[in-house]
C-alpha cells in the first residue's frame, strides 16, 4: 500500500493499493453470488433520495458478515493511520449504474472517519471521488450539485484503491456521471472512543453484557 498525502493536514488521503485488486474482485464475487441473482436487484427508492437521484443497489455490512468483518479486519490499519485508536461503526457495499451521481454533502456522526474502497469498474473507467480542501466552518451544509466557489481535489481510484477521509467535516461526492455501465464500492466507517461521536461505535450498538455458547 502507497499513502498519497497527509490524512493529519489535508483531513483525506488516498491509499493505493489498500488491498490487492483480485481481492476486491474476489468480493465482488462473493456478493453476486450471495444476492443469487443475474440482475441486480436495485431498490424501488434511494436511500438517501437528497444526495442520489435514483436508487442504487446497496447491502449494509451488519446484514453481510463478509463485509462486517472487512470493516473489522482493517481497523488496526485505519488506526494507525489516522493516529488513534478507533472503534468501526459501520460499512456498506454499493453499485452505481451509468449517468449517477453522488451529491455533495457530509455525512452523519458515526463517519467520523471514512473510507471509500473501489472494488471494480465494469467498464475500467476510473470514476473520480472528489472531497473539499477545507474542513466545514460550522454545522453541516445543505446538500448541493457542486461545490460551488470551494476548492475540492478530485481522487482517481483505481479497484483496490480507497480515500481515507474526515466523513463529518469534509464535504464531498462524484459530480461527474459515472461512465461505466456500473461500478462497485465499500463504504466503510469509524469513529474516536473517545471523541465527541463515541456513541456510534459499533453502529450505536455496543457489545457489551456475558457471551456464553452453553
Amino acid at each position: 500500500m502507497k499513502l498519497v498525502g497527509s490524512y493529519e493536514d489535508d483531513g483525506y488521503a488516498k491509499l493505493e493499493g489498500l488491498v490487492d485488486p483480485r481481492v476486491a474482485q474476489a468480493l465482488l464475487q462473493r456478493v453476486a453470488r450471495d444476492l443469487g441473482r443475474t440482475a441486480l436487484p436495485f431498490p424501488g427508492k434511494a436511500s438517501r433520495p437528497e444526495i442520489l437521484r435514483r436508487p442504487a443497489l446497496q447491502v449494509y455490512g451488519g446484514d453481510y458478515a463478509p463485509m462486517q468483518f472487512f470493516l473489522w479486519g482493517l481497523t488496526p490499519l485505519i488506526s494507525s493511520l489516522v493516529g488513534r485508536e478507533l472503534l468501526p461503526t459501520y460499512d456498506y457495499f454499493r453499485v452505481y449504474r451509468e449517468g449517477d451521481v453522488c451529491r455533495v454533502h457530509s455525512d452523519r456522526p458515526s463517519c467520523e472517519h471514512s473510507l471509500s474502497l473501489t472494488l471494480g469498474y465494469s467498464d475500467s473507467r476510473v470514476w473520480d471521488l472528489e472531497v473539499a480542501r477545507s474542513p466545514l466552518a460550522g454545522g453541516p451544509e445543505a446538500v448541493a450539485d457542486d461545490f460551488g466557489a470551494e476548492a475540492y481535489a478530485s481522487i482517481a481510484l483505481e479497484p483496490g484503491d480507497a480515500l481515507l477521509y474526515r466523513g463529518v467535516d469534509r464535504r464531498h461526492g462524484r459530480t461527474t456521471p459515472n461512465p461505466n455501465a456500473w461500478s462497485a464500492h465499500l463504504f466503510m466507517h469509524w469513529v474516536d472512543p473517545d471523541g465527541p461521536y463515541r456513541d456510534q461505535a459499533f453502529d450505536g450498538i455496543p457489545p457489551e453484557g456475558k457471551v456464553s455458547f452453553g
